[in-house]
């Protein structure tokens, strides 16, 4: 039994380091996937940046926070606290936009088991220089046959 056991251990301990370099090697790919979107947004190129995202999927949410919240209800009553949109309308948004648009990230975070792939940062939109919106922002990420994709993003709404 000793011996199972320290077979054991000894190929969990010599598989480890692997796992390690392949999680490293994700974890700097996604983060070019990152860099891609930030740099598509500033280049208004809806092209690039729709090639960032399954193109047979679509989930795509935003929530206001609750200081925004109460500003969207007071103009209209009857508005829906969640806004569901697609990466489509955006990358439209950025490639006829007239004005320049920027996303700055912060304390983005990045899991991954190899196959699916979690990301979540802090963020500010500009338009023109200006922060129109500020919130947390988080992808779902998977590792399809052409590399990591988006496959859905949820993010809040605030001043």
């Amino acid at each position: 039994m000793r011996v199972l056991l320290s077979s054991i251990l000894l190929l969990l301990s010599l598989a480890s380091p692997a796992r390690a370099a392949d999680r490293a090697a994700d974890v700097a790919a996604i983060n070019a996937v990152v860099e891609q979107f930030k740099a598509a947004i500033i280049a208004r190129d809806g092209k690039t940046l729709g090639s960032l995202f399954l193109q047979d999927h679509d989930s795509w949410l935003s929530v206001p926070d609750a200081a925004a919240w109460e500003k969207v209800k007071a103009r209209n009553p009857k508005a829906r606290k969640v806004f569901p949109s697609s990466w489509k309308k955006f990358a439209d948004f950025i490639q006829t936009s007239d004005q320049p648009v920027e996303e700055r990230f912060y304390n983005v975070r990045i899991d991954t088991n190899g196959t699916v792939a979690s990301v979540w940062f802090d963020f500010d939109f500009l338009i023109a220089g200006k922060v129109t919106n500020r919130g947390s922002e988080s992808w779902q990420m998977v590792r399809a046959e052409d590399g990591w994709k988006i496959s859905s993003m949820l993010f809040s709404m605030g001043d």
